[in-house]
């Protein structure tokens, strides 16, 4: 019975040491928006350097640097005011697609799967889950790896390959509104990659909810769905 129960803990810290490693790594091709943040601001310190030295430290080019730099920061999406609360009545609204699937499995794996849904709600995975965050084109977590995700109760929201970019920013902002109190709580954005039938999804576990357009009665949808469905997998992990 000892032996038994120390293979069982053995294996358990196998596993916690396998999904450390692999966030460190999922951190690593992750947008760090914090420090591309500092970055920006850094520049723009020096931009106002340069012109004040140009300029002799006149008003004008100073007021001109402050203007380009708030241009810049006012041209992120501001989402509309919420009008629809219920979800239901928000996707039909926006015409989206709200169906619930039968779960295809929960088994960890290291091979490929393939999905019954596109995009993948369920099924089993890699053992080592996604990382939460906004992941740039072609840095998207695998499908095995993120349907792990969706087991530990996280939203996903996810774009056609070739989307605008303002239906990124849009997604981006809706995982930048607070849940919980934080924003992008248990969330991930990232491009799609199994070539999921409509422009843009929100995924949860066994939950899929799939629209053709960003109109505003979508963008309630899909603040709706998170709501519901945020923490509810059948594995909650903090």
């Amino acid at each position: 019975m000892a032996s038994r129960q120390e293979e069982k803990e053995r294996r358990r810290r196998e596993r916690e040491e396998a999904e450390a490693k692999a966030r460190a790594a999922a951190g690593r091709t992750k947008r760090l928006q914090i420090v591309g943040g500092v970055i920006v601001g850094v520049v723009v310190v020096a931009v106002v350097v340069v012109l004040l030295v140009a300029g002799g430290g006149g008003g004008g080019n100073s007021a001109s640097a402050t203007g380009n730099a708030s241009t810049t920061a006012s041209a992120a999406v501001k989402l509309p005011a919420r009008k629809i609360e219920n979800l239901e009545d928000a996707a039909k609204q926006a015409g989206c697609t709200l169906k619930t699937y039968p779960i295809e499995g929960a088994t960890h794996v290291t091979t490929p799967v393939t999905y019954k849904t596109n995009p993948p709600t369920s099924g089993n995975h890699n053992p080592v889950p996604a990382e939460d965050g906004i992941y740039d084109p072609g840095n998207e977590p695998t499908k095995e790896h993120y349907v792990h995700s969706l087991e530990h109760g996280r939203i996903e929201f996810e774009y056609q390959p070739g989307s605008s970019q303002k239906t990124i920013d849009t997604l981006e902002a809706l995982y930048n509104e607070p849940v919980n109190g934080t924003p992008g709580y248990h969330s991930l954005v990232f491009e799609n990659n199994t070539n999921m039938p409509t422009k843009v999804a929100a995924v949860a576990w066994g939950q899929l909810l799939a629209c053709n357009t960003l109109n505003p009665a979508a963008i309630d949808a899909m603040r709706a769905f998170r709501e519901r469905y945020t923490d509810k997998g059948p594995e909650f992990i903090p």
